[in-house]
């Protein structure tokens, strides 16, 4: 058996899970609603507060997927019941975030802005206080989401390890190197 496939996943007070015929998913909490569709092979289901996965064989591929689909629902009953929330800091000189709604306006040193237009399921904060590093605070129930929009703002200046300048988790270490040194 899958270590992580076999765990029981507990539902939390307001969360409503349902599994329909066709082996879609539905969770809803007080921070959203997630559905996913999950493989025909891998049998959910709900006693009361407690949801279980479990697998009719042992082929590699229905291993794989009992582990993926257990860890899936799990993510989708932590996000609809608590959320995820992600902050990155903009590490530079003139480095900038500051958003209208769910357009979010960056200055990375770059000769223009970039605008990124964010998910409506994504909640978007920026924050900017003296002599400290502007932050961009994303809220979601959605993990894979989060992560995914995580990334992309993140590739538009990613933190070199020379001076660390860029974009970055807060709290992520970088390896910096120690550029040029005067042997002679």
């Amino acid at each position: 058996m899958s270590r992580i496939g076999k765990l029981p996943i507990n539902i939390p007070a307001g969360v409503t899970v349902s599994v329909a015929d066709d082996n879609t998913i539905t969770v809803k909490g007080p921070k959203g609603e997630l559905t996913q569709s999950v493989n025909p092979e891998i049998k959910v289901t709900v006693d009361g507060t407690v949801l279980t996965v479990s697998r009719p064989s042992d082929e590699k591929q229905t291993r794989a997927n009992h582990g993926l689909f257990r860890s899936l629902i799990n993510n989708m009953v932590v996000g609809v019941s608590e959320g995820y929330r992600k902050e990155l800091e903009l590490v530079g000189v003139g480095y900038r975030a500051t958003n209208n709604g769910q357009l979010l306006e960056l200055a990375l040193g770059y000769t223009h802005p970039i605008v990124m237009l964010l998910p409506n399921e994504v909640k978007l904060e920026t924050k900017a206080e003296k002599n400290k590093n502007p932050l961009i605070i994303l809220e979601s129930c959605d993990k894979q989401l989060i992560g995914q929009v995580c990334s992309k703002i993140r590739s538009f200046r990613k933190p070199e390890p020379y001076k660390g300048k860029g974009i970055r988790f807060v709290g992520e270490q970088i390896r910096r190197k120690s550029g040029k040194s005067a042997s002679k």
